[in-house]
């Protein structure tokens, strides 16, 4: 799995730093996960627990694949665009999403960055679920402490983010996330009505389903649903990977 990313997206942050791949420790052993006996990662071993008794989601984690990314109801899901968002996600889709925020070192936000295939670090405490992204080398927080969601906030790049358990499901609220961000790379867009539900479910150790819900009556005309597959990543770690010196846009070609 990790090969995968070593090869399209490590090889020219190595080619920069001039560091050898054994100085990237991302062939380390992950330490006291279940192996199989050849050594292996178990992917299929029971869901690990903290000592409150919840699935812990501690870990490195990727999407499968890019097309989540590209397109977040790439499964088929039907999407309910209002006129003007069903207008405007067919410019983004003849402009070729020349103007996604991606393009210009922007970062990726809730949604997009659910759906990339790079790698993400769970790190799982009792009061906060954060999430350490390779892309952009950004993070999110998620709150479990039990604290609302703030009735004045000011537009963010990741919102508003808090969690609470529903048995072995973390059901994810987040709000306030900026305009200026896009729920993919294909440019399905929302607005500041936006209200993004997510479900984290771990059956086993090496995979998690993330269901999404999007809620945006300014920009959909109801609720829609998708499913994001998570694989565990083992023996590996992040590495680092910065937007810097941003010399594509001016290439790029819409319709």
């Amino acid at each position: 799995m990790r090969t995968r990313f070593l090869s399209s997206i490590v090889s020219p942050v190595l080619v920069f730093l001039g560091m050898p791949v054994s100085g990237q420790w991302i062939h380390f052993p992950t330490p006291g996960i279940p192996r199989t006996p050849d050594g292996h990662p178990n992917l299929s071993a029971p869901t690990p627990r903290t000592r409150e008794g919840h699935p812990d989601f501690s870990g490195i984690w990727a999407a499968p694949s890019d097309k989540y990314l590209d397109n977040l109801a790439a499964d088929g899901a039907d999407v309910p665009m209002q006129p003007w968002a069903a207008k405007l996600y067919r410019q983004r889709l003849d402009d070729n999403g020349r103007d996604r925020p991606s393009g210009r070192c922007l970062p990726h936000s809730v949604t997009d960055f659910d759906a990339h295939f790079m790698p993400k670090k769970l790190v799982q405490t009792p009061g906060v679920l954060a999430m350490l992204f390779e892309s952009y080398h950004s993070y999110r927080q998620i709150l479990t402490d039990g604290r609302p969601l703030p009735e004045q906030r000011d537009p963010a790049w990741f919102g508003y983010s808090v969690g609470k358990w529903e048995r072995d499901t973390l059901v994810v609220e987040t709000v306030g996330i900026n305009e200026k961000t896009w729920l993919d790379d294909s440019g399905h867009p929302h607005t500041d009505a936006l209200h993004v539900t997510e479900r984290f479910r771990r059956p086993d150790f090496g995979h998690m389903e993330v269901r999404l819900t999007i809620d945006d009556p300014k920009a959909y005309t109801r609720p829609w649903t998708v499913t994001i597959p998570w694989e565990f990543i083992a023996d590996t770690e992040l590495l680092d990977w910065v937007c810097e010196n941003e010399k594509d846009v001016q290439h790029l070609v819409g319709k």
